[in-house]
This record gives C-alpha cells, structure tokens and sequence, in this order.
C-alpha cells in the first residue's frame, strides 16, 4: 500500500516496489490522477498487478475501505508507505487553529491510522515493512514551514514508538526525510517564496540548489530508491530510524 501515491514521491515509490516484484495498492484523491498513474505504471511493468482507489488519506473510513480493497483484491499487505501532502505553509504568526488541525490529521493521524489497520496483518506473518515518507524539516526547522517542521518532528518520535512496539514481530518502522525534491510541493513553495519576495520561480530554485552541498534538487527516484531498500530483507535490522536523503542539505548532528 503506497498513499497520495498518484505523482511525486508517492508515484516513485510504487514504481520502485513494483520493479522490485511487489504488487502495489495505489491512493489518491483525484481519479483521473490516478487513473493516469496506474495506466503509466502498467506501462513501465507490464507484468504488474495494480489495485488503485480514490480516498482521501485524512478520512478514517475511506482509509479502511482502502484497506479492505487491497486485501480483498491482492492480498494482505506486508509493505505500507504512508504519504501526504505537505501541511499549510507559513510562519507561526500566520498560522490559525484550523491550519494546525489539517496538518495534524494528514501528517501524524495518517501515519497513526494506517499502520493501526496493517499492522494485525503483518504480525499474523511475522514481516512486515513500514515507511512513513518526512521531510528534512524534522531536523531543521524551516520558518516558513513552521506546521511542517513541528509535525515531522512528532512524526520522527512516533516511528521510533511504532518501531519499539512492532520490531519482535519482525515489522520494521523507518521513516525517510527527502530534502528539497522536484515534484509539485516544491512549485507550490516556489509560488509561496514568489509571492512573499516578488522574485521568479528560477531565483527560488538557484537559491535552494546553491544551499544544498549536492548543488542541485533531488529527483524522486532518489528517494523512492532508499525506500525500497528499507522494504527488502536486506534492511532487516535497521529499524526506528530516521533517515535523509537530502543531498547533504541538513546541518543536525
């Protein structure tokens, strides 16, 4: 089950499983989209078995129908990929009540829900593979994604939580942090940038490359393959982690 997986790294990321073997439940809110995402994934794989649905990932009950779906046509799943859009934009003094609630639902109940729904299913077969796409936020706070940066965080807490719980049932619990990747949450931030600085859409993305030591944005099969890697058995025993994939951009320690 890969989620808000019609474009970007959620498109990526079932590619990268179904080249790998796996048969991929696909998610979105837009049905052309993902009528569309199905019919390219078919395309590149011809041999794949490709289940989509329509559901909005903040919706509880359209997130067990999803389940049941997958279930009923391919199996129960062993691999979960929970994904989101990015939350609302904007500094703390621009931020109300409802804007926290939204970010709240997609980017930690998400997470929460869909790995409560799997996880039965994966400990009835002893393995099991949780990812939850992040972002590099959940290390260094952005101003002006302050919901963002606050929920990643949260977010880096509850894999390490999930992990604890899951890991004697041979289910792993890793979260993958992209830095700043071409897909279309980073056209809307551009927009955002734009609008607050009247500079082109091109002086945002040269500004991001040049504080990126890797010089450049990454692709999002960058980041789809290092979730892949953590879905096979070679990543048996890396659980609980957090990890970037953001072309150096990130000054934590």
């Amino acid at each position: 089950m890969v989620a808000a997986s019609s474009k970007g790294i959620g498109l990526a990321c079932a590619r990268a499983l179904l080249l790998e073997g796996a048969a991929v439940s696909l998610c979105g809110r837009n049905e052309d989209s993902l009528r569309r995402a199905a019919d390219e994934l078919s395309s590149d794989c011809p041999q794949a078995r490709i289940l989509w649905t329509r559901c909005d990932v903040t919706d509880p009950s359209a997130l067990s129908k999803w389940h049941e779906a997958t279930c009923e046509n391919l199996g129960v799943p062993d691999i979960l990929i929970t994904n989101t859009g990015g939350p609302p934009t904007g500094v703390l003094n621009e931020i109300d009540d409802s804007k926290w609630h939204a970010g709240f639902e997609a980017t930690l109940l998400t997470a929460v829900r869909l790995t409560n729904l799997v996880a039965d299913g994966m400990k009835r077969s002893g393995w099991g593979r949780i990812v939850h796409i992040s972002s590099v936020v959940a290390f260094d706070p952005n101003e002006m994604l302050a919901i963002s940066t606050t929920l990643r965080m949260g977010l880096r807490a509850l894999t390490r939580l999930q992990s604890d719980l899951l890991a004697p049932h041979g289910i792993t619990v890793n979260s993958v942090l992209p830095g700043h990747t071409h897909t279309d949450r980073q056209m809307h931030l551009a927009r955002v940038w734009s609008e607050k600085t009247g500079d082109s859409h091109a002086s945002y993305f040269e500004k991001m490359s040049r504080e990126i030591p890797a010089r450049r944005l990454a692709q999002p099969h960058e980041i789809s393959d290092v979730v892949a890697f953590l879905c096979s058995d070679r990543a048996s025993y890396v659980t609980g982690e957090s990890i970037l994939v953001d072309g150096g951009l990130a000054r934590s320690m």
